[in-house]
């Protein structure tokens, strides 16, 4: 079956910002991200900022983790190594399966864009109730190459040889 015979599957994702600064009316990344899931074909089911405080966003987080709804969960922020970055710390402890070569890959993409600046980044990315949750710098071009490069094309059911979409109906298998 060639890749233009698999329909299009529409995903429900989430959009937290992770910012002490940030609003709806100056947050460049969110923005992106959230005409990004639109543009292609993903529903929104809804977007946030928080302030860069590890319960307030393991709060936000756990709350669509546990929405039966939503399947993806995208986080901007907090991936640095300041003292204030705290996504990491937040969402790692929610999460049942680790899926280091979304890190692995991103920084390597990065790389080619920002040189050796891309080592400061703790982006990660796992699963958690069945669903994916990515965590990505602040930036909007961070954004923009996580979206573009790798997120786009895993969350398309027709990306070959595979893609995260089709795997989303046996996340769950543990509980059976």
């Amino acid at each position: 079956m060639a890749a233009n015979d698999r329909a299009f599957i529409p995903t429900t994702m989430a959009v937290l910002t992770v910012s002490n600064s940030r609003t709806e009316d100056d947050d460049k990344s969110g923005k992106l991200l959230v005409d990004r899931v639109t543009a292609t074909g993903h529903q929104l089911h809804e977007k946030k900022i928080v302030r860069d405080d590890i319960f307030q966003i393991r709060a936000a987080v756990s709350a669509w983790i546990a929405a039966p709804d939503v399947q993806v969960v995208v986080t901007t922020g907090g991936t640095g190594v300041t003292g204030h970055d705290g996504t990491p710390e937040a969402v790692l402890p929610l999460l049942e399966k680790v899926i280091d070569g979304f890190g692995e890959i991103f920084r390597s993409l990065s790389y080619d864009e920002i040189g050796t600046s891309s080592l400061q980044s703790r982006a990660l990315a796992g699963v958690s109730n069945g669903t994916y949750i990515f965590c990505l710098p602040g930036s909007s071009g961070a954004c923009r190459t996580a979206w573009d490069k790798l997120l786009q094309h895993q969350l398309d059911y027709r990306t070959r040889p595979c893609n995260l979409v089709e795997l989303m109906p046996r996340l769950l298998e543990h509980r059976q």
